[in-house]
């Protein structure tokens, strides 16, 4: 295959789960890029019962059939002409699935694809993973479904070990809670902590051989306790469960009857039936493999089937090796048609003045600065997407709601705001402009985007004339900027002359630019 596909194609991701069925519709750009176009999720219980009979009920395949019917229907219009659809433990358990996969080709025209659960934990590891900065760190993925929960240790790149066990949080809720609508007795909890501990012994012992730096919890599940903990405590940190909180969460929620859970703020009321077994295998995991806090990922199996779809497609070189931070950069950049070579070389010349700067005091700024302004560099120009006209503008707007994974919302809002200023005037430091930073932050902003626009100025042509540049003869009242070009760099000449006053305000100096010229 080429490294790019002829056209556009739209793709639909459906995730078959013992709780609900989720939907992923996203198109495929000619550039290997993707917009995701569509997201949905419905309930449909597909696993009731099964855990106690080893059969799916007949309702649940119905319902099942019919909202994928329904997601299939929604996908074709926005274009789907494929479709990948997996399967998971409900299905894959039970005696009759054959009835239900002969269901979904009859009625809704899909393919249903039945995983293994270690296929279930590779796929819901390659969603987390590419959704975070891990790095060369080991970190464990956990994610808890209705009717499994997948382990998974991990780097950026590669897994190390992957193992799915019976516990899930409908598996749980049918085997020991008796009547749903009444609170949960101390025994029912007795004997699912023991449940999990027990399937947990041969996984415990292979996780506790290795180090693990971090832990990340996915699912429906997880991230609604999550949801219920941040209303509930005022002390605790969004996208954080501490297993403290956990201890406390689960009597307050066993000690009430349906009807009182299904109002706790933040809870999913879908989900208060089988809340509490949930925060039991989520608590018993952490006690057992002493993890202190977990970080929520918002992503899951349907991210996975995305990202090994993409990853059978020849991707453009050296794509593979990015950080996943780089991949969403550059992955952003492509959705939104940048001129590439025209970004690449800003960024270059961007990084020359930061280093140069730096080696010439004019900033004490070190590695997370610059990366930053490597990555709102290349993405500068991405509101040329919308309207040249205001462009800087738009490109605020598209970096500040992107989904560019791996980053804080702080980083984000910095990198959109270094974007905007790299032809919007300079604010000053206190400018209510800079909404969300503090003065610091905000100070980095400035010089930053001052820097960005000066290495806008030196490609203005988009000819590549302008070699190298960097600062020399630094005194008290200002700096020299030397710029080596090729032929004759007029227009960059031009326009970096009008960045001085720019200069002046962030760094305090004049700057005298002298052009150096070498042979073509």
């Amino acid at each position: 295959m080429n490294n790019e596909i002829d056209k556009c194609k739209v793709v639909a991701f459906l995730d078959v789960g013992t709780n609900s069925v989720r939907l992923l519709v996203v198109r495929i750009n000619p550039n290997l890029s993707y917009t995701v176009i569509s997201e949905q999720k419905e309930m449909v219980r597909l696993g009731e019962t099964e855990f106690l009979d080893g059969l799916l009920a007949e309702g649940a395949m119905e319902r099942a059939v019919r909202v994928v019917k329904n997601f299939c229907d929604l996908s074709r219009t926005y274009g789907a002409t494929e479709f990948v659809a997996k399967a998971t433990s409900a299905t894959r358990e039970a005696s009759n699935r054959d009835d239900l996969v002969g269901r979904m080709k009859e009625v809704a025209g899909l393919e249903l694809e039945i995983i293994s659960g270690l296929e279930e934990a590779r796929l819901i590891y390659l969603g987390v993973s590419s959704g975070h900065n891990i790095g060369k760190r080991t970190a464990l993925f956990m994610d808890i479904g209705g009717g499994s929960t997948e382990l998974v240790l991990g780097d950026q790149n590669e897994y190390s070990y992957l193992d799915s066990l019976k516990i899930g949080a409908i598996r749980l809720t049918a085997l020991f809670v008796k009547r749903p609508e009444t609170p949960v007795p101390e025994e029912a909890l007795v004997k699912m902590r023991k449940y999990v501990k027990s399937a947990l012994v041969r996984t415990k012992r292979e996780i506790l051989q290795r180090k693990v730096d971090q832990a990340f919890g996915s699912s429906g599940t997880t991230v609604n306790i999550g949801e219920i903990l941040t209303k509930q405590d005022a002390g605790a940190h969004p996208g954080v469960i501490r297993h403290s909180q956990l201890r406390k969460l689960i009597p307050y929620l066993a000690g009430m009857n349906l009807a009182e859970r299904r109002k706790v703020p933040g809870i999913n009321p879908e989900r208060a039936d089988i809340i509490v077994a949930g925060a039991i295998v989520l608590e018993t995991i952490m006690d057992e493999l002493k993890l202190g806090e977990i970080a929520v990922s918002q992503r899951s199996l349907r991210d996975g089937m995305l990202m090994d779809y993409m990853s059978k497609l020849q991707e453009p070189l050296g794509y593979r090796e990015m950080s996943v931070r780089e991949r969403s950069v550059v992955q952003l950049g492509r959705a939104c048609s940048v001129d590439e070579e025209h970004a690449r070389r800003v960024t270059a010349i961007a990084l020359e003045l930061f280093d140069s700067a730096a080696k010439k005091k004019l900033h004490t700024f070190g590695d997370e600065e610059r990366e930053l302004m490597r990555h709102a560099a290349f993405l500068h120009d991405v509101g040329d997407f919308i309207s040249f006209n205001d462009h800087q503008l738009h490109s605020h707007y598209i970096i500040s709601h992107a989904e560019l994974l791996g980053f804080s919302s702080k980083e984000v809002l910095m990198m959109a705001d270094i974007a905007m200023f790299h032809r919007k005037r300079v604010p000053k430091v206190s400018a209510a402009e800079m909404r969300g930073l503090d003065d610091d932050e905000r100070l980095t902003v400035v010089r930053l985007s001052t820097l960005l626009r000066m290495a806008e100025s030196l490609d203005r042509s988009h000819s590549n004339l302008v070699q190298s540049v960097r600062f020399n003869k630094v005194t008290k009242r200002s700096v020299r900027l030397i710029v080596t070009a090729m032929g004759d760099p007029q227009l960059e000449m031009w326009r970096i002359e009008d960045d001085r006053k720019a200069f002046k305000k962030a760094f305090g100096k004049d700057v005298q630019v002298f052009l150096s010229s070498v042979e073509g």
